[in-house]
Order: C-alpha cells, then sequence, then structure tokens
C-alpha cells in the first residue's frame, strides 16, 4: 500500500521530481570525482612537486564542489516542493473522502482516529517523501558509482566492500523488520490517546462537577504509558541500528588502511590510489547508512499509509445516484413507506414497519420513551443512513434516487445536540445560506427568541462565538441553532428534540412563531415534553421502533394507552414540582 500510495500521490508532480533526479545526479557526479581528483595531485602533484597541476586539478575541485552545493540545494528544494504538495493533496483527499462518509462509517473509524489519519499519518507519509527525493534518489547513484570508481582505483582491496556492504544490509533488514509492529501498535495508541484527550476536552465540566479530575489523570496517564512503550521499543532497535552500521564502516576503514598501506609497501598501489578508494569505501558505506534513516523511516509511513489507505478505499454506505439523480421538487411532503433500518452489525432492526405522510403546512410530531428508535428515524430524511427497506420519499422523489445537494438544500434540520462553529453569531447563521443579508438573520432570530440576548451580546451580529458554541449558554445555544436552520428557510424542517433546552414560555412563544411564520414548511418535531407538540397536526407514538399511535393530541389522549401514560407521568413531575 506504501508505494502505491506514494506513487500515485508523487505522479501529479513528475517535472519536480525529474528536476530532483537530475539534480541529484549531478550532485552525485560531482561527488564522485572529486577523490579522483584528489587522488590526482597526491600522486601527479604533490609527489613531482608540480604546482601548476596542483593549482589546475584544485581549481576543478573547487568548482566541482560548488556545483555539488548548488545540485543539492535545488533537489533539496524541489523535493521539499512535492513532499509538501503530497501532504497537501493527502489531507485533502482524507478529507473530503470522510465529507462524503455516512454516519455508519465515522462511528467505524471514530472521530480520534479520522482526526489522527488526517494529521499524524500524513506526516509520516510527508516526511517519507521528503527523505526519498532528498536521500534514495542520489544513495544509489553514489553507492554504484562508489563501487566502480574504487575499482578502477585497486580491484584486489574491492573484496573489503563485498563483505562489509552484505553485513550493512542484512543488520539494517533485520533490524527494520523488527521495527514494523512496534510502529504499528504505536499509531493504534496514538488513536487512543486522541481519544482520550478528546473526551476530557469535550467533557471537562462533568469531570470537574463529578470530581474526576484525578481518575481522569490515571486514564490519560495509562493510554500515554502504552505509547510511551511502543516508542521506546522502537526506540532501541533504532538507537542499535547507527551503532552496528558504524561499526561496519569503522571496521572497513580499518581493514582498507591495514591492507592497502601493505600493497603500498609492496610498491602495488600509490598512497593516492589508497586515499581514494577509502574516500569511495566511506561513500558507499555512508550512502547505505543515510539509506537507514530512510529504513527508519519506511516502517512506520508503511503502517500510516495502509490507514490512510483504508479511509480512501472506503465507500460510503450513502452512494449518490448514477447520472446525477433526481433534482428534488419545492414541495416538501414527506412519505415513509412500510420502512425498516437495521443499524450495520446489528441483529434486530431499530425501526420497523414504518409508514406515515408528512405535507407542507403541517406540523407531525414524534414522540416516545428513549431508544424508541425516534432520532434515527429523522435521519433516514437527510440520508444519514439509507433505509434497510421500504422508502423515503421527500417531494415524491425517493432519496435514493435523489440529487444529494438538491436534497440537502430542502432539508434544514437542528440537531439533538446543537453545534455552533468558531467564529461570529452571523458566520453561524449564515452557515447554511452564505448571501443571507442581515435583515435575514434577525427575522430568524426573532422567530427562535433569540433577537433579545443578541442584541445584548457586546458586538451585536459579530459578537464571537467559541468552538462548540462554550461562550453561550445552553438555551442560547439552541435559539442560534434553530436560527440557522430558519435563515434557509428550507422546505423540510426538523427539530429533533430541539426545545428540550428551552424553558417552557420560550417554548410556546417559539412555537407560536412558528406557526405563524413558517406555515408552507412540512415540520417534524422529535420531543420529550407533550407541551411542546399539543398543536401538532398529527402526533406518532413510538416503541420499540414501531409507531403504536397516530392522531391529534385530543385523540391520542381518548385512544392511546402509551401516550396516555407519557401524559399522566409528565403532569405528575410538574405537579411535584
Amino acid at each position: 500500500m506504501l508505494w502505491r500510495l506514494l506513487v500515485s500521490s508523487v505522479r501529479p508532480y513528475w517535472s519536480l521530481l525529474l528536476g530532483v533526479v537530475v539534480f541529484q545526479l549531478g550532485q552525485s557526479i560531482a561527488n564522485l570525482y572529486l577523490p579522483t581528483l584528489n587522488a590526482d595531485i597526491i600522486d601527479n602533484g604533490v609527489a613531482a612537486g608540480d604546482i601548476g597541476y596542483i593549482w589546475r586539478l584544485g581549481g576543478w575541485m573547487l568548482l566541482l564542489s560548488f556545483f555539488q552545493v548548488a545540485c543539492t540545494i535545488t533537489a533539496v528544494y524541489f523535493g521539499a516542493k512535492i513532499a509538501m504538495r503530497v501532504g497537501r493533496d493527502l489531507r485533502g483527499q482524507i478529507f473530503g473522502r470522510v465529507a462524503s462518509f455516512s454516519e455508519a462509517e465515522v462511528q467505524r473509524f471514530g472521530a480520534p482516529s479520522l482526526i489522527t489519519r488526517t494529521t499524524n499519518d500524513v506526516q509520516q507519509v510527508q516526511m517519507l517523501v521528503l527523505m526519498t527525493c532528498t536521500l534514495l534518489i542520489s544513495t544509489p547513484f553514489t553507492a554504484i558509482g562508489g563501487v566502480i570508481f574504487a575499482i578502477q582505483q585497486d580491484a584486489k582491496l574491492s573484496w573489503i566492500m563485498a563483505i562489509a556492504i552484505p553485513i550493512l544490509l542484512v543488520i539494517v533488514v533485520t533490524i527494520v523488520s523488527r521495527m514494523v509492529p512496534h510502529f504499528r501498535r504505536m499509531q493504534v495508541r496514538i488513536d487512543g490517546i486522541n481519544r482520550v484527550l478528546r473526551e476530557q476536552l469535550t467533557g471537562i465540566r462533568v469531570i470537574r462537577a463529578f470530581v474526576r479530575e484525578g481518575q481522569e489523570e490515571d486514564r490519560f496517564a495509562d493510554a500515554n504509558a502504552l505509547v510511551t512503550e511502543s516508542a521506546v521499543k522502537a526506540g532501541r532497535l533504532m538507537a542499535s541500528m547507527f551503532p552496528l552500521v558504524m561499526l561496519v564502516v569503522n571496521m572497513g576503514s580499518v581493514a582498507v588502511m591495514w591492507f592497502g598501506a601493505d600493497r603500498i609497501n609492496n610498491g602495488e598501489m600509490q598512497v593516492g590510489a589508497l586515499t581514494a578508494f577509502l574516500s569511495y569505501l566511506i561513500q558507499i558505506l555512508f550512502s547505505v547508512l543515510m539509506a537507514t534513516f530512510l529504513f527508519v523511516l519506511v516502517p512506520r509511513a508503511s503502517v500510516a499509509a495502509d490507514r490512510i489507505g483504508e479511509v480512501l478505499e472506503t465507500e460510503t454506505s450513502v452512494t449518490p445516484p448514477r447520472g446525477g439523480g433526481a433534482t428534488v421538487p419545492a414541495a416538501g411532503e414527506v412519505v415513509f413507506d412500510n420502512v425498516t433500518f437495521t443499524y450495520p452489525g446489528a441483529e434486530q432492526p431499530v425501526l420497523a414497519d414504518i409508514s406515515f405522510t408528512a405535507r407542507p403546512g403541517t406540523t407531525t410530531a414524534i414522540i416516545g420513551s428513549t431508544g424508541a428508535g425516534k432520532s434515527t428515524l429523522i435521519n433516514l430524511i437527510p440520508r444519514l443512513y439509507d433505509a434497510s427497506g421500504g422508502t423515503v420519499s421527500v417531494g415524491g422523489v425517493d432519496v435514493r434516487d435523489a440529487e444529494l445537494e438538491s436534497l440537502w438544500s430542502r432539508v434544514g434540520v437542528v440537531p439533538q445536540r446543537p453545534y455552533l462553529f468558531a467564529g461570529s453569531v452571523a458566520s453561524n447563521l449564515r452557515f447554511g445560506k452564505p448571501d443571507a443579508t442581515d435583515e435575514d438573520l434577525w427575522d430568524a432570530l426573532a422567530i427562535a427568541q433569540g433577537e433579545d440576548f443578541v442584541r445584548s451580546m457586546p458586538e451585536v451580529l459579530d459578537s464571537t462565538i467559541a468552538q462548540g458554541g462554550t461562550t453561550v449558554s445552553g438555551g442560547q445555544r439552541q435559539r442560534l441553532s434553530i436560527a440557522r436552520a430558519l435563515v434557509r428557510r428550507p422546505e423540510v424542517l426538523i427539530f429533533d428534540d430541539s426545545f428540550s433546552a428551552l424553558d417552557t414560555a420560550t417554548d410556546a412563544r417559539l412555537r407560536a412563531a412558528l406557526s405563524k411564520e413558517v406555515t408552507d414548511a412540512t415540520v417534524i418535531v422529535v420531543a420529550q415534553r407533550v407541551s411542546s407538540i399539543v398543536d401538532a397536526d398529527q402526533i406518532l407514538v413510538m416503541e420499540d421502533g414501531r409507531i403504536v399511535d397516530r392522531g391529534t393530541h385530543a385523540e391520542l389522549l381518548e385512544s392511546s394507552a402509551t401516550y396516555q401514560e407519557i401524559v399522566s407521568t409528565q403532569l405528575r413531575a410538574e405537579e411535584a414540582a
């Protein structure tokens, strides 16, 4: 997977890669000719006392050195551009793929793992690309050229290279193969530490409210210890590699000096040739050493590439229709026809035999006990999930045959847990309609009963909202979330238990404003409080994933035992309060 990912990522930048290869080749050629020139100076210039010869070859060596430096700088510059662009592209591809996922795929991977794959895993691959462009390309040129030039200097000493190079390769391959499992565990454990940290930051108020700081510190320490354990084990192997490599390099140098000195003493070799041979041997062995740096990155990058590929190769279960799909008409009638839904891997369906019609200009309420399947039901309308059986249609078009952008533009959802983005009040309200005017924002805020508190904020619509909306109260966050959906004026307006954070008086005013201002939309309300749905045109009572009763508030009070129990329980709670 690693090499396939690298090839596909680098392919768009073949011109830059060609430049890297050319300049790395130039650097290697200059590097290989320098020891030969140095040997000629020693054997033919210094030995003969020819100062002119020394100056001429010295000048060529100086020019080659400048040429080598220029090639190195240019190659590294091009390599860095390739690496940064590959990282940018991979992050964009992962984000685009994740954005297309349904809830099923997001839950399968988990938010902490997706964050790690987009950041840390991409960084590992990006670093490998950088090291490949700066080391891997020049290393084979230098190693192969070094062998050829060394043999030209003295073939009888080449047996030292024939022994040293295989030993180095065995050491590197053995250690790298043992590092792979540790890096694989490390990436999984980084997911774990990200998950713990994310939970603690999100739930800091709960942690403090229940005085759980000590226990959470222990939980983070355990996750941190697991990452440290994997990192230490991999680090020990990495640390053992370089001393062993240097031992082989130094032993090879000693062998060249030992046997080379004997050949010089016998008149079979010149001093300059020995110096050049030693330089080439060191170049060859250090090329292997430089490749070792790359091999150290390969195991971790390989694991990261597998995790990135897993995301990129995962197809969303909510696939867009072929041919672009049908356009959803303005009429927002919602029809469930014998719908069944089962979560992936679950044994029993969450929803079964769901059939009802919600018409424009009417309000359909859904009520039931916790776990009855209310939120799952409304998630089928904007295709956060696809029904396992039956059909869900909006405006007469099956949502599975509808063009996704057209479907989503017709549906406005106020989620059960409102989320605001970092920015201003205005930027959050314009999230669904970027071209909305200030007048549109104030109209939506007036309906959502949020106008008063927004006008009291220091900078009104430009007031800062922190990530998650933590700078406003829960009720204010809920009203801003409702206003955000209203700004779009969608044909289908879904409230997923969106009034629970509001007091009874605000709830009543908001519902009155909705009935007066939002007259053409199909309104679907999931509620816990009976008081929030007494005026609904139809109420669906759900139990164990089925609709057990339906009708108006008055009709259900007479005919539905389940609804009567809900009403009586809430009335007793209100009387007790």
